[in-house]
């Protein structure tokens, strides 16, 4: 995907979370993520956006992320007002823009646009469920990329929970990817996971699975990040792999 895809995307779906959020209302409870109240979700996330509109605009050392959100009468336009900065920071910024990130990337660029995208597309899930209404859906493209990024991304680095005392393999099958499946094989060990993604055989040396989650990319983008049960997921072989993943996958 490009990075204008990223940033229109992280657009809509600011505004989906905002919408979502007033109607909610501040004290309304948010289901994925039992200990927030709505306040706490927007509050969560406007400090995320303003965190990351520092690195856009050039901070090159990491910095730690403090959220300070007004009252509950003015927590809205403070919301709307960070997501408006973030946008217009990620648009203005050039190509070959220089400034820190915590996962690879093709540019510095790529990685904020996309990373806010999924931060507020996950969040917006989290506002519609506190709302009680169901969900606006994910283009398939959209959410097998954010199903990417956290396996290849965030699931692959030092800081991983995702362990096994034993080696086993678990498969991520896509089963909508528009050229056919898209498998994630995870080589779990005693250390982070292994990860590769295949469009058919596996990998060399990564054997049958011990387990397999298949299902649509929208479905296994929602369950991996530990929104939803795993509806709409099939999942064959070792369950217990199934309960690992719960245990031990939450990105913090």
């Amino acid at each position: 995907m490009e990075t204008s895809e990223f940033i229109e995307i992280l657009r809509h779906e600011g505004e989906l979370l905002a919408d979502a959020a007033e109607a909610a209302g501040w004290e309304a409870s948010v289901p994925p993520c039992p200990d927030w109240r709505v306040r706490d979700l927007v509050a969560h996330t406007g400090g995320v956006h303003r965190w990351a509109t520092g690195f856009v605009a050039g901070a090159t050392q990491p910095a730690p992320l403090v959220v300070d959100a007004p009252p509950d009468e003015a927590l809205a336009a403070w919301f709307r007002d960070g997501h408006r900065q973030l946008l217009e920071r990620l648009a203005a910024a050039p190509a070959d823009l220089e400034c820190w990130t915590f996962l690879p990337a093709p540019s510095p660029l790529e990685f904020w646009a996309r990373r806010q995208a999924h931060e507020t597309a996950i969040h917006r899930f989290d506002a519609e469920a506190a709302l009680g209404k169901g969900h606006a859906p994910y283009g398939t493209r959209f959410a097998l990329d954010g199903v990417d990024e956290l396996l290849t991304g965030f699931l692959a680095r030092s800081r991983s929970r995702l362990r096994s005392t034993t080696p086993r393999v678990l498969r991520i099958r896509a089963v909508d990817g528009r050229s056919g499946p898209v498998d994630w094989w995870l080589r779990l060990s005693q250390d982070p996971p292994r990860v590769e993604r295949t469009h058919g055989e596996p990998p060399s040396g990564a054997g049958a699975p011990d387990c397999t989650f298949s299902g649509p990319a929208t479905a296994l983008y929602l369950a991996l990040w530990n929104r939803t049960p795993y509806d709409g997921i099939e999942v064959t072989g070792d369950a217990s792999l199934a309960e690992l993943w719960r245990t031990t996958s939450a990105v913090t």
